[in-house]
C-alpha cells in the first residue's frame, strides 16, 4: 500500500511552483506600495529662498522643525528664485519682499502633493514672521490634467503594455527571435504615437510631439530588456519583470506621489529606473522648456541598449547549442537547468492544426508509421527535458500523428512506445521561430509479440 506521505514533498513543490507568483504580488504590494505611500513626507525638497539673510535664518529653523525635509538654496532676489524653479533646480521658491509681504512660487507640474507640502509649510513660515503670503503658480499642468497625475497614467501605459507584449509573444513558438524583436519595436512605435495623440485629445498633455520619441524609448527599454532576460531567468521571467517594472518602478517614479515624499530606498531608485526617467523627461519636454533631459535620455537609451545586448547574448547561446547538436556533442552543464519559462506549460495539442487565429501553434509535431508506411495509432509519445524530467505525454491519433506545444527552447528527448514494437527515441533541439518535426518509422509488428 502506498503511503500518502511519500507524495507530500512533490505536492509541496507543486504548490510552491504555482503560488510563488501571486505571493510575489501580495508581498510586493505590501512592501512597495503600502510602505512608501501610506504616510508621504518631504525629504530633501529643494526650495530657493531670497534674500540670503532670510535663507540663512530659515534653513536651521526648518531643520529643527522637520529634519531633512527641506534643502534651502539662498538666492539674491525673487527673479533668481523663479529661475531656480524654471531651470528645475528647485521645486518651490520663497521670497520675502518686505516686513509684511512674502511670495511663494510653486510648480504644479512637479506634483500636486509636493505643491501642497510646500504651500502648507511656507504659509506657516510667513504667518510666524507676521507676513501675508501670496502664491504664484509658475508651471501649471495641462488643462485636462487637473490633479497632475494624467501624465503618469500615460507613462504607465507605455511602461506596462510592452511587458505584457513580451509575455504574449512567448506563446508564439513559431515566430523567430528576430521577428519578435522587430514586432516589439513596431508595437512600441504604435503605442508611442497613439498614446500621445489620445492624451493630447484629452488635454492631458501639451502639444509637443517630441514626447513620442520618449514614449518609444521606454517601450523598447521595457520590452527588449524583458525579452532579453528570458533565456537567463527562464521560468522566473514574469516575477523578475514585474518586480523591475511594476513593484520597484512605480513607487520610485514620482508619478503617483513625488519621489521626494517616499522613503530613501525608492528615492535612490528614481534616477536609474525607466519609468521615473520617462516622467522626468516628459516634464522637461512639456513644462520646463527642455531643461534636464540629458540624464533621462541616457538612462532610457541605456536600458534599451542593455535589452538588445541581452537578446544578442541569448541568440549566441542558442546558436552554440545548435552547433553542438549538429556536431553530436553533449550540451554544456548549464542547460540542465529547468528551461521552462513560458505559459502555457508543455501540453499536447491537436495534430490536425489548421492555423486558425488564436489557435496554439505546436512546437513539435510528427508521425509514427511502420516500414510499409502504415500509421501507428495509440502509440505513447513522451517528451523529456535534458535532465530526464517528464515534460508531457500524448498518444498518436488514428493517422499516427502527434503534436505538442509550450515546450522549452532547448534540447528535449522524444520517447516512443508502441504495442508490439521496439521502443524508439530521438533527441531534438527546439528553437524559436519554427515547428520541429520528429517522425518515427518502426518495424512491422511480429505476430504474437508482447506489448512494449
Amino acid at each position: 500500500m502506498t503511503d500518502d506521505r511519500e507524495d507530500e514533498p512533490t505536492l509541496l513543490m507543486s504548490l510552491a511552483g504555482s503560488l510563488w507568483f501571486p505571493l510575489l504580488f501580495f508581498f510586493g504590494f505590501l512592501i512597495c506600495y503600502m510602505l512608501p505611500f501610506h504616510s508621504p513626507a518631504p525629504h530633501d525638497v529643494r526650495v530657493a529662498v531670497s534674500p540670503p539673510a532670510v535663507a540663512q535664518k530659515l534653513g536651521p529653523a526648518l531643520d529643527q522643525q522637520a529634519p531633512g525635509a527641506f534643502e534651502v538654496i539662498p538666492v539674491k532676489d525673487a527673479s533668481a528664485a523663479r529661475k531656480k524653479i524654471l531651470n528645475r533646480e528647485a521645486v518651490a521658491a520663497y521670497s520675502v519682499e518686505g516686513p509684511a509681504q512674502a511670495t511663494l512660487y510653486i510648480a504644479k507640474a512637479d506634483g500636486t502633493f509636493l505643491e501642497q507640502a510646500a504651500t502648507s509649510t511656507f504659509t506657516a513660515v510667513a504667518k510666524q514672521g507676521g507676513q501675508a503670503v501670496r502664491t504664484v503658480e509658475l508651471v501649471p499642468t495641462a488643462k485636462g490634467d487637473l490633479t497632475g497625475t494624467g501624465l503618469f497614467y500615460l507613462a504607465m501605459a507605455w511602461n506596462i503594455a510592452p511587458y505584457i507584449a513580451v509575455m504574449m509573444l512567448m506563446r508564439a513558438v513559431t515566430v523567430s527571435r528576430r521577428a519578435k524583436v522587430l514586432t516589439l519595436a513596431a508595437m512600441g512605435a504604435f503605442m508611442a504615437v497613439v498614446g500621445f495623440y489620445v492624451a493630447l485629445a484629452m488635454d492631458v498633455v501639451p502639444n509637443d510631439p517630441v514626447a513620442i520619441a520618449y514614449g518609444f524609448l521606454i517601450t523598447q527599454a521595457v520590452a527588449q530588456f524583458t525579452y532579453g532576460l528570458v533565456p537567463f531567468v527562464r521560468q522566473f521571467i514574469p516575477g523578475v519583470a514585474i518586480t523591475l517594472f511594476v513593484l520597484l518602478s512605480i513607487p520610485s517614479s514620482g508619478g503617483a506621489i513625488p519621489y521626494q515624499l517616499v522613503p530613501g530606498f525608492f528615492r535612490a531608485l528614481h534616477p536609474v529606473m525607466p519609468l521615473g526617467n520617462l516622467l522626468d523627461a516628459l516634464h522637461g519636454v512639456f513644462y520646463f522648456d527642455y531643461q534636464g533631459l540629458l540624464r533621462p535620455t541616457l538612462v532610457l537609451c541605456g536600458w534599451a541598449a542593455a535589452g538588445f545586448a541581452l537578446v544578442g547574448a541569448g541568440a549566441y547561446l542558442q546558436h552554440r547549442k545548435a552547433a553542438q547538436a549538429e556536431a553530436g556533442a553533449a550540451p554544456e552543464e548549464e542547460v540542465v537547468e529547468d528551461p521552462t519559462f513560458e505559459a502555457p506549460l508543455p501540453h499536447p495539442v491537436s495534430p490536425a492544426h489548421h492555423e486558425h487565429f488564436g489557435d496554439v501553434i505546436p512546437g513539435l509535431v510528427g508521425t509514427v508509421r511502420t516500414t510499409p508506411g502504415e500509421p501507428v495509432a495509440d502509440a505513447l509519445v513522451t517528451v523529456l527535458a535534458t535532465g530526464g524530467r517528464q515534460l508531457m505525454r500524448t498518444r498518436t491519433d488514428d493517422e499516427g500523428r502527434y503534436a505538442a506545444a509550450g515546450l522549452p527552447e532547448d534540447f528535449v528527448t522524444v520517447l516512443l512506445l508502441a504495442r508490439g514494437h521496439t521502443p524508439a527515441v530521438a533527441r531534438v533541439l527546439l528553437t524559436a521561430g519554427r515547428t520541429h518535426r520528429q517522425d518515427f518509422v518502426i518495424d512491422t509488428p511480429v505476430h504474437g509479440a508482447h506489448p512494449a
